[in-house]
């Protein structure tokens, strides 16, 4: 492997600043599953409500394949006038409270998987990182009636206590988040995820929704402050739209109506109804507290 090192470019002065922060890292990258737009409105968000600097910038060269994935140019009459220069970049960023925490952002590499988690690894090594985490959307049967399920995943299952499992055994194609964290893990560094739930007839649109229940983990996971309001006031206003068009169409709302079913019927299932070993365990328990009471 070429060395890591030589796919970035680090400003010193803001790696000093970092020093003893042991920062969060949150990665976005595009280029993978992301329904609703979720993960890429989680970057664009950060970037655009909290003060940021570039820490390193990656050769995106080397790593982009441009006759797959193609750059947007614009041309005007007799002349090119812009090119959609892509960006793979490592932010500090300064939360709500002034924490320091990490955005990687940027479109996911083509080639070089391996070299890049090499690089990026030995980046969390330096920079201290305590904690890796990720976040972006994916297809699922679901209401956008009902709040927001996720799957949650982690190098540790103590990061993920409390979450539900909603999905078994599965094999899906490789992203590179996915292989970071699974790196990670081989490396006993502590890396999570979540991956919201969007409703399937949402999934080419922007909801902001998924984004806001994903940004409210990730607080209650790191212990971050990313500002909500912006997300709760666009959410509000895209579940909006979306009501007034489903007036419309008498389809849609049955599809709806029948994807209420289906999750109301699940959360009973899976929360509301105690399973028969939780009853017996509850018996025998009133009964040791009554014996006792009983002897006093």
């Amino acid at each position: 492997m070429l060395d890591p090192r030589l796919l970035y470019t680090l400003d010193e002065e803001v790696v000093a600043s970092l020093q003893d922060a042991h920062p969060v890292l949150i990665h976005q990258l595009d280029g993978f599953v992301d329904a609703g737009g979720a993960g890429r409105l989680l970057t664009s968000h950060v970037l655009e409500h909290l003060e940021h600097q570039v820490v390193a910038t990656f050769d995106h060269d080397q790593l982009h394949d441009y006759r797959s994935r193609r750059p947007i140019m614009v041309f005007d009459t007799n002349q090119w006038k812009s090119y959609a220069d892509l960006h793979l970049r490592l932010h500090r960023v300064v939360d709500e409270q002034g924490e320091v925490f990490l955005l990687l952002s940027g479109p996911e590499p083509d080639v070089q998987w391996e070299r890049f988690a090499a690089a990026v690894m030995g980046l969390i090594e330096q920079l201290g990182v305590r904690l890796t985490i990720t976040a972006h959307g994916i297809p699922m049967a679901v209401p956008h009636t009902r709040p927001i399920t996720m799957t949650a995943h982690a190098t540790d299952a103590s990061l993920v206590t409390g979450y539900r499992s909603w999905i078994d055994r599965v094999e899906v194609p490789a992203s590179f988040t996915g292989l970071l964290e699974y790196r990670l893990g081989q490396a006993d560094r502590r890396a999570m995820g979540f991956a919201a739930h969007v409703p399937h007839y949402l999934a080419q649109a922007t909801f902001p929704e998924a984004t806001l229940s994903l940004t409210r983990s990730i607080n209650a996971a790191t212990g971050l402050a990313v500002p909500l309001e912006p997300l709760e006031k666009a959410s509000a206003s895209n579940l909006e739209d979306i009501a007034g068009e489903m007036q419309g169409s008498q389809e849609v709302q049955e599809l709806v109506a029948s994807l209420e079913q289906q999750y109301d019927a699940l959360q009973v299932e899976h929360q509301g109804v105690p399973s028969a070993e939780e009853i017996a365990a509850e018996f025998e328990r009133f009964l040791a507290e009554r014996e006792t009471k009983d002897d006093d």
